[in-house]
């Protein structure tokens, strides 16, 4: 069976957002550089990146049951807060004050899509129904598609669904939402984590290679069922997903 034909049947979309449809790394770092105008000299890579690593641990520790904010900008900001009391970053803490850090969370707003982002979504909403379904709060994920131009017609977060990807109910919350059975429904990620915790579900799963996200060792081992692997089509932008979708 063909990627296009294991797509048969799909009525709606769902997007991974942070590293799926924006390149999170570049956007956050150019805004750190921008904001410091050059006056420090620091790898704001790595801060992005280690910003990103407690992201990751702190949804990781909601979906399993534990305790944590399910607003991402809550949990931004004590990450944050957090790296700027640690070694590495101490000597910056003094340069920002509590309202200068809640400017720095709300960079997270602001992110940039990859180049066939825009594109890509306008063609695929003229196929079947595109939402956002993000561990990121409903604000940031409104404010995002307006900064970026992100067409969907339905947004889902976390907080809205009560837990993180990939927690199972916030797949299933949203496709509930949407009256699909999921078998009519396909994720779309970068990461391949989520692809398996919506194929659990009975999601079809659509793997988008993203150069920020998982691995080039991983990115290289996912493969379509067509080809043997486990997700149901491989793609490397939105624009080739629509043309899998016309075929």
């Amino acid at each position: 069976m063909s990627q296009s034909e294991s797509l048969k049947g799909v009525q709606a979309l769902l997007f991974d957002v942070f590293g799926t449809v924006v390149d999170w790394r570049e956007s956050v770092s150019e805004q750190l550089r921008t904001r410091t105008e050059g006056s420090i000299s620091e790898d704001w890579v790595e801060f992005a990146d280690e910003w990103r690593k407690g992201y990751y641990k702190g949804v990781r520790r909601v979906a399993q049951g534990g305790e944590g904010p399910t607003n991402i900008d809550v949990m931004h900001r004590e990450i944050l807060d957090e790296m700027l009391d640690s070694p590495r970053w101490k000597h910056l803490a003094s340069r920002w004050n509590d309202d200068e850090r809640q400017e720095l969370v709300l960079m997270w707003h602001r992110l940039h899509g990859w180049p066939d982002a825009t594109e890509g979504l306008y063609a695929l909403k003229k196929k079947v129904i595109i939402g956002a379904l993000s561990n990121g709060n409903i604000r940031l994920l409104v404010d995002m598609a307006k900064y970026t131009e992100l067409p969907w017609d339905v947004v889902y977060s976390g907080e809205l669904l009560g837990s993180y990807k990939p927690n199972p109910k916030v797949y299933l919350g949203a496709m509930q939402h949407l009256s699909l059975a999921p078998s009519s429904c396909a994720m779309v990620a970068a990461h391949i984590y989520d692809l398996q915790a919506a194929a659990a579900c009975g999601m079809k799963t659509v793997y988008v290679r993203r150069l920020s996200e998982d691995p080039l060792e991983v990115r290289d081992q996912v493969k379509s069922k067509a080809n043997g692997g486990e997700v149901d089509a491989v793609v490397d932008s939105f624009i080739e997903l629509a043309t899998l979708l016309s075929k």
